[in-house]
């Protein structure tokens, strides 16, 4: 076997020759005082060679174990000079190998089955809070205890659904640059189990009855307030959706409406939802397919044509009375119930309580069907439709 100092003192010769050390592994030096380290092996009947890099950029310690990863791959069937093509070929561009390379290879795949606002925002989000810390280390070298850290950052800074949407897009690199053969882990795994976890929705005052919502509908209807505020708060308890859903609307969401005929068909009218901005599992907020449709009835329809004569100029169908470029305010119609005595007893949130349980008593009086049952029964329904129709049930 070679000694250190016999590597070091090896001088160039007349012709090339060789100092073997052992299992396959000899130092070439070339008449011109070059030294490389090769391995010497066969595979399926054939004397094979590879060279692992050149002395002392590759030292003798480390030569000795290029060779025994290379004697463990001979002797689990496979040729370690294949190998070798695999990893410069992955490795060919010093970027890719890097988790900022694999993340932006991932987006690029990625983005167009994204609407472009969410695709600019993964790559933000990763460019703000994931590129600085991981961004130049190779994907082999990072660790959960790595990803964590750049994790505990933003739970720190108490955005905690931003920790966990990152989690997601950092799991889904690692997921990318495994198919690659870059990597054979994925940190971003088993994370989860020691985050802080998002906050569950807390309870919310909501009316139950159908005679004081009425009670709240005509006071609302006839308090002193901007029509925006007022056509906001009757499309939201015509719809039942999240309030934030409804004062983020954009004209672009609704379709199936003539505006110029309000006595066409209105039967296909409706409200799709962006997937990113639905509360739903974050690998599904990113996905297109889990958009949410909401049919709108008549009355729906009625207060979108109310409005329509002074917000039409916006992308917001209830803009903010400051800017018609920016969506009415979060506690707008929240203040608007408190002013007229609703406080502690109905919230704009409540509206989806109240449509739900006073719907599920009517199912068990008039179907005689349990909430289940009805759920059932709506999801074959569905099925049974989006399948006639040749589309993909989300969800």
């Amino acid at each position: 076997m070679l000694t250190v100092v016999a590597v070091k003192n090896a001088r160039p010769a007349a012709k090339d020759y060789k100092l073997a050390d052992s299992g396959g592994l000899n130092l070439y030096i070339t008449k011109n005082g070059h030294k490389s380290w090769r391995f010497k092996y066969r595979f399926g009947g054939k004397e094979k060679r590879l060279i692992f890099g050149a002395f002392p950029e590759m030292s003798l310690a480390e030569a000795r174990d290029k060779r025994d990863e290379a004697r463990k791959l001979v002797k689990d069937g496979k040729d370690p000079s294949m190998a070798a093509k695999r990893n410069k070929l992955v490795r060919s561009s010093p970027s890719a190998v890097t988790f900022e390379g694999f993340a932006r290879a991932w987006h690029e795949l990625q983005k167009a089955n994204w609407k472009p606002v969410h695709a600019k925002d993964v790559i933000t989000s990763l460019e703000r809070d994931v590129f600085p810390d991981l961004g130049a280390y190779d994907v082999a070298d990072i660790d959960e205890a790595m990803v964590l850290a750049v994790l505990k950052k933003v739970l720190d800074r108490g955005a905690i659904e931003t920790a966990h949407r990152l989690r997601q897009r950092i799991r889904a690199v690692f997921r990318y640059a495994k198919v690659m053969k870059a990597t054979s882990t994925n940190p971003a795994i088993d994370l989860e189990i020691v985050m802080t976890k998002v906050p569950k929705s807390v309870l919310r005052p909501a009316l139950l009855d159908v005679p004081p919502l009425q009670e709240l509908l005509k006071t609302v209807e006839h308090a002193g307030a901007s029509p925006v505020t007022k056509i906001a708060s009757r499309f939201l308890a015509l719809t039942a959706q999240r309030p934030g859903n409804v004062r983020r609307l954009r004209w672009s969401q609704i379709t199936g409406v003539d505006w110029e005929d309000a006595n066409g068909d209105q039967s296909k009218a409706c409200w799709t939802i962006p997937a990113d901005e639905m509360k739903q599992e974050f690998d599904m907020r990113e996905d297109d397919d889990f958009a949410h449709v909401v049919p709108l009835a008549p009355q729906a329809v009625e207060a979108l044509r109310a409005i329509r004569p002074l917000t039409s100029n916006s992308i917001y169908v209830f803009p903010s009375l400051r800017s018609m470029h920016e969506p009415s305010s979060e506690n707008a119609i929240g203040y608007f119930y408190n002013r007229q005595g609703f406080k502690g007893r109905h919230c704009p949130h409540g509206w989806r309580s109240s449509f739900s349980t006073i719907m599920n008593e009517r199912l068990v009086k008039d179907l005689h069907l349990d909430e289940a049952k009805a759920i059932n029964r709506l999801i074959v329904d569905l099925i049974v439709d989006r399948r006639a129709k040749g589309t993909r049930l989300a969800g």
